[in-house]
């Protein structure tokens, strides 16, 4: 398979070249910490789901499953944790970079503008020498999908459509008043505190 493997110092031409620049330098300091985010959580706090670590792991898992590009693996997480854990971009795609940078994968020709990824020999030997790791974050993520079906019910998802839709035709007006806006955010509060309190 003919990859084509560069070095962190030339990426000029990648599709995804400004992203790298910009998340690489914003995130570096994330590396071996928090790396994602993952919705549903109160507040919309963030929690670590994976360290740099684990998420390369998967991504290598992911791609030695099959090759694909970045948005292909942000879905394919998605997918895998039920919808629960979306990685941004800014997550993705500097942890790409380094399993580039070490040789774990490289470009391979695809269909479309996006530029894809497959494994290398030396990224099917740390996924052999890791084989217990990896099985052990795919588990996570399906459990992170079991429990979010387990609580995310019929009747939950029927009362948040009926809010989104109730919300939209009261706030939908640019005129909305701002005594509107508050007494809405007041009730909201309100429900979630209760929630909490269940």
């Amino acid at each position: 398979m003919d990859f084509t493997h560069r070095s962190h110092r030339n990426r000029r031409g990648h599709p995804h070249s400004r992203e790298f620049a910009q998340h690489r330098s914003r995130d570096s300091h994330h590396f071996g910490h928090e790396w994602g985010r993952e919705r549903g959580e109160r507040g919309g706090g963030r929690r670590r789901v994976f360290d740099s670590g684990d998420l390369r792991l998967v991504l290598l898992k992911l791609i030695a499953d099959q090759p694909r590009h970045g948005y292909d693996l942000i879905r394919a997480i998605e997918e895998a944790s039920g919808g629960s854990y979306v990685p941004s971009p800014g997550v993705i795609y500097p942890a790409l970079s380094m399993l580039q940078d070490l040789g774990h994968i490289g470009e391979v020709a695809s269909e479309g503008a996006r530029k894809a990824f497959a494994v290398t020999e030396t990224g099917k030997a740390d996924l052999a020498v890791n084989a217990d790791k990896v099985e052990s974050q795919m588990a996570r993520l399906a459990a992170i999908a079991s429990m979010r079906e387990r609580t995310d019910g019929g009747p939950v998802r029927r009362a948040m459509e009926n809010l989104k839709h109730a919300l939209r035709g009261r706030l939908g007006g640019s005129d909305s008043e701002q005594a509107i806006v508050h007494d809405i955010a007041a009730i909201l509060d309100e429900a979630a505190q209760r929630i909490e309190r269940l």
